[in-house]
């Protein structure tokens, strides 16, 4: 396809891929609904994701599924025989420049999210953009001055943040005090996921697949890995591993429920990890270890997509949820998971039970919003979006940044919690016969943020700020708005 610019793509008027004759190509704004108004939603990507969506908002009164566009135009076919009065195309330009579009949906791979919205916001739609909200710390900064300049409502598809349980919760530990002071918090996500192989030769691109469009502002590098689609996670280039896939939500919870996102990005951040057992062409680590020093409460986050030990079925053992957190206090414990949490006394009888549900709620906050005109209205701005995934792209940093692992510097956090997390990781590990203390698991050093301008600073900063922002293939550049 040309190599051209969205903005050179509606001067222009045509586009390769695109499937569907287009409208006028002049640049123009959507409508903005007013409240009880029916609203277009245009999805770009039309793979699980974005179906799970697409039946989510569909339950949101008023919704029209007017637009769907995905490299993969097999993709587009299946998802346009559900939403038949949808036009189709391969190349987002094309739905952008819709003028049956009012709200861009994004949930591409992770690479693509921050551009997609920008030229979204750009092309005057409203955003609904999947987590997590970047790829890269630098490009979300971008996306929230987008959101700024541009005046559009933009939420972050992080669903838990409208679960009436969470006002529920934030009361519980801090208007009632129901356990007492806060002391620290620990983070899991301990779920299973195999191998995803190793190829000798570069995998052979699908031909219904328009591959430079697909990579956008990725590299174009050979794959070794058995699938395009989903795997990509595991991919630096494409991906941000399981930090960002569920990482970002269990994180979020924490910044919402516990520091009431009075904290946005930790002030000094530790850990480490590896890609081990495998031997595959994943890149990104399978067991992830991290420490955040808040100011505040001290959190810890452990990761692993390792069963317990080889041929279990098991995660490794772990307090609390297998994808969720463990509050410590002085009274007791509270343990949060998607859809319901429970309070313990320090004798562990549980005091107080907490059930709830995001799901549609959350499309449905987003288009209240949109209707009214006001983003204040948002559960998961843009801005908070940028945040909590900021904890996901600072814990990538570290471990990436990392050297070989040190039991001597390990042990220089003096938290419990973190203590208890690095014992467990060392009997994990063994378990499948990898020492924490070999050339397979990474550690970094203490690396120490400038909070408000979002970067590092003091020893080991330039080998950290150099992963603030990735290289952009042209003409798929995140424009500089920030």
């Amino acid at each position: 396809m040309p190599k051209i610019s969205r903005r050179q793509f509606v001067a222009s008027g045509a586009a390769t891929g695109v499937m569907m004759s287009l409208p006028g190509s002049a640049l123009r704004a959507s409508r903005h609904p007013m409240a009880n108004d029916s609203v277009n939603l245009g999805f770009i990507s039309a793979g699980g994701r974005a179906n799970q969506l697409a039946g989510q908002f569909s339950k949101v009164e008023g919704i029209n599924i007017t637009g769907v566009c995905d490299p993969d135009s097999s993709r587009v076919g299946k998802m346009r025989e559900k939403y038949n009065k949808a036009e189709g195309w391969s190349d987002l330009r094309g739905l952008l420049d819709s003028s049956n579009v009012d709200i861009a949906v994004v949930a591409t791979c992770n690479h693509w999210h921050c551009l997609a919205a920008i030229w979204a916001m750009e092309a005057g739609k409203d955003v609904y953009v999947e987590k997590p909200l970047s790829h890269s710390q630098w490009e979300g900064e971008q996306t929230v001055a987008a959101a700024r300049r541009y005046n559009k409502i933009c939420q972050i598809g992080t669903q838990q943040r409208s679960d009436p349980m969470q006002t529920e919760i934030k009361k519980f530990l801090h208007e009632d005090k129901g356990l007492g002071e806060i002391k620290a918090c620990r983070v899991n996500r301990f779920g299973i996921r195999n191998s995803i192989g190793k190829r000798e030769a570069p995998l052979e691109i699908d031909k219904n697949i328009a591959y430079d469009l697909w990579l956008g502002p990725a590299q174009d590098k050979p794959i070794f890995r058995k699938s395009l689609h989903y795997d990509w996670h595991w991919d630096w280039n494409t991906g941000s591993g399981e930090m960002g896939n569920w990482g970002v939500h269990v994180l979020d919870d924490v910044r919402n429920n516990v520091f009431q996102d009075q904290v946005t990005i930790p002030q000094r951040i530790f850990g480490g990890g590896g890609r081990i057992v495998y031997n595959d062409a994943g890149q990104t680590p399978n067991v992830h270890f991290v420490y955040f020093d808040t100011g505040s409460y001290p959190v810890v986050i452990g990761l692993s997509n390792l069963p317990a030990k080889p041929g279990s079925k098991k995660a490794a053992a772990h307090p609390g949820p297998n994808s969720g957190y463990v509050v410590y206090c002085e009274g007791g414990e509270y343990h949060g998971q998607r859809g319901r949490g429970a309070a313990f006394d320090n004798d562990g009888k549980k005091v107080k039970e907490f059930k709830g549900g995001g799901d549609v709620k959350h499309q449905a906050n987003f288009i209240e919003a949109v209707r009214k005109r006001d983003r204040s209205l948002l559960n998961a701005e843009v801005e908070v979006g940028h945040h909590s995934t900021g904890w996901c792209n600072l814990a990538n940093i570290a471990f990436q940044a990392g050297g070989k692992f040190s039991a001597d510097e390990a042990k220089e956090i003096n938290l419990s919690q973190w203590q208890t997390l690095m014992k467990e990781m060392e009997s994990h590990t063994a378990a499948h016969g990898v020492k924490l203390e070999s050339d397979q698991i990474r550690l970094s050093p203490m690396l120490e943020l400038n909070v408000a301008q979002g970067r590092f600073v003091g020893d080991n900063a330039a080998t950290a700020n150099n992963l603030i922002k990735r290289e952009y293939r042209k003409p798929y550049e995140v424009p500089k708005l920030a």
